[in-house]
């Protein structure tokens, strides 16, 4: 949870009591006044939520590509594993039949 996620969350809070409030001394002035926190508030905390799934997408991104290059390295590896042990092999059966 962000500090954007915390803040909707708790200016909501603060809107709903300042409309009841404002609704139980029948100033509407406050009640209005809290019905604009929580409508603050709750974009506030979508903007949260967007910025949330923003980076979470980025994270799996990021892992995504290191695991593409670890094998793409591990698979470089292996070639030249492969081409070192044949060309091995080549020069072991040319030094035996010399």
């Amino acid at each position: 949870m962000n500090k954007d996620q915390v803040s909707g969350k708790v200016e909501q809070v603060t809107g709903r009591v300042k409309e009841k409030v404002g609704e139980a001394v029948g100033n509407q002035g406050m009640a209005n006044q809290g019905v604009a926190d929580q409508v603050k508030g709750a974009a506030k905390e979508t903007w949260g939520n967007a910025k949330d799934a923003a980076n979470t997408v980025e994270d799996r991104r990021r892992r995504e590509a290191e695991d593409k290059a670890t094998v793409a390295r591990e698979n470089i590896v292996d070639s030249v594993n492969n081409t070192k042990n044949r060309i091995k092999d080549s020069l072991d059966d040319k030094t035996r039949t010399a």
